[in-house]
């Protein structure tokens, strides 16, 4: 069974041979070809062979396009700092967005022509010629708040969501209409599916009503074109108390991938009682765990999680967000095998 047919059934809440594992090992893949955090974000063959290299290596069953949160923003005119050893970000000191009459200037870009959305969309059809056949791609695309608040800053944002509301509306609707136009071009370089990254969407940054009048009505549209286009509709939220609920009913995603358990889920076992009979779970070993961590207590984490979620399918295996960067592959690799051995299924 290759890693499509195996996250497929899980998708379909059938048991494959074994869970599906996929430790986000983007970034920490540029050590393959030990090269830089900016020059593997900045020359995208070689960002490509980076992935390709680091999952046939560590085994994954799974491949995102996820290189950093800047993509987007920088789009926009955002200026973005890069390191030898840290993922892009946005030059806080000259946000893009300095007062209330510049969300003015945040228009509706094509995605296929600008700077660092046209290389994701490269990106995205490099790894789907090179493993497309073998294993699911997934576009990685930021939410539209998330994006604007790299263009913002995050404290001014939430000033402004009180502030000027509509300002930010006008700027997010055609914010969203371009990261629909970004998913459909991800799914026609070959994506299979475009997961969603909905920070924003949880209990450590702003009410599920704030969150759903500022990015949930935007994300209908966004969600329903993917589908119309073929393409499944993922979501990753890596937040303290998310909004599942809130997020199903907007979205209707097939699979989540979360770092903690929602609010209204205590344990492992009520999270897949109460969603993971519906939509695959993906997670949830937490990355500063693993940075931390012994490869026991990796294993051990590993196992709790697979004997809480792998009966009936509609479970992979991974880390809650990004696999640390400073790391070597080795906890990916132990990852990997727990899955294969401890997640194995009888037939």
């Amino acid at each position: 069974m290759n890693s499509m047919e195996r996250v497929t059934l899980a998708l379909q809440h059938k048991e494959p041979d074994h869970v599906p594992v996929y430790p986000l090992i983007n970034s920490v893949s540029r050590k393959a070809l030990g090269i830089s955090y900016e020059e593997w974000s900045k020359d995208v063959k070689k960002c490509a062979e980076a992935i390709i290299k680091t999952t046939e290596e560590v085994g994954c069953d799974c491949i995102s396009t996820l290189v950093d949160l800047s993509v987007e923003a920088a789009d926009w005119g955002q200026e973005l700092e890069y390191s030898e050893d840290a993922a892009a970000h946005p030059n806080y000191q000259n946000c893009l967005i300095q007062g209330e009459d510049d969300y003015d200037i945040i228009g509706v870009l094509n995605p296929r022509e600008t700077p660092r959305m046209s290389e994701h969309i490269e990106l995205a059809r490099l790894l789907y010629e090179a493993k497309g056949q073998e294993m699911p791609i997934v576009g990685f695309v930021f939410g539209p708040l998330g994006i604007l608040s790299m263009m913002r800053g995050q404290d001014n944002l939430y000033i402004d969501l009180l502030v000027c509301p509509e300002k930010l509306k006008g700027a997010l609707k055609n914010i969203a209409e371009t990261v629909k136009e970004l998913s459909i071009a991800l799914l026609d370089a070959g994506c299979h599916a475009v997961m969603y990254d909905t920070l924003f969407a949880s209990r450590s940054i702003m009410s599920p009503e704030m969150w759903d009048e500022f990015e949930g009505v935007y994300m209908v549209d966004i969600c329903n074109a993917v589908r119309a286009h073929g393409g499944m509709v993922m979501l990753h939220n890596c937040g303290n108390g998310i909004y599942i609920k809130e997020q199903i009913e907007r979205m209707h995603p097939v699979l989540i991938s979360l770092q903690h358990l929602p609010p209204d889920c205590e344990t492992m076992d009520e999270l897949k009682e109460k969603y993971g009979k519906d939509i695959t779970i993906m997670g949830h070993v937490e990355p500063g765990f693993i940075y931390a961590a012994s490869e026991e207590d990796v294993r051990r984490v590993c196992r709790e999680q697979i004997d809480a979620y792998k009966k009936d399918g509609g479970f992979v295996l991974a880390s809650g967000c990004e696999y640390p960067a400073a790391l070597d592959f080795r906890m990916a690799k132990a990852m990997v095998e727990e899955a294969r051995t401890y997640g194995k299924y009888e037939h």
